[in-house]
């Protein structure tokens, strides 16, 4: 199995989790560029905060399987090899994350 180490501050990631990814990011940006549009033609607040909603429930579901994928590589790989800091390095993300 290839070494997905975060240690590095870089991983390298499969085709499929990069597509992923990427096709999370591209909805997400495509729907903030249709709450400017909103904003731009004066639509009502109430139809605008929904579709705000909307991209932060996208950035959160961006969020979870991003973090899923990091603790199944870079945190398991590192646990294995006795990098215990790893461990503090994700609790610490987790609380940015719950704030």
């Amino acid at each position: 199995m290839e070494k997905n180490c975060c240690c590095a501050k870089t991983k390298k990631r499969t085709e499929q989790e990069y597509k992923s990814l990427v096709n999370r990011l591209s909805r997400i940006e495509g729907q903030i560029r249709g709450i400017r549009a909103m904003v731009e033609s004066d639509a009502y607040c109430t139809d605008i905060l929904m579709q705000v909603s909307a991209v932060s429930a996208a950035l959160n579901a961006f969020n979870r399987e991003l973090l899923t994928n990091h603790i199944k590589t870079c945190v398991a790989d590192d646990i294995r090899a006795g990098k215990d800091a790893t461990i503090d390095e994700l609790t610490d993300t987790l609380k940015k994350l719950m704030r």
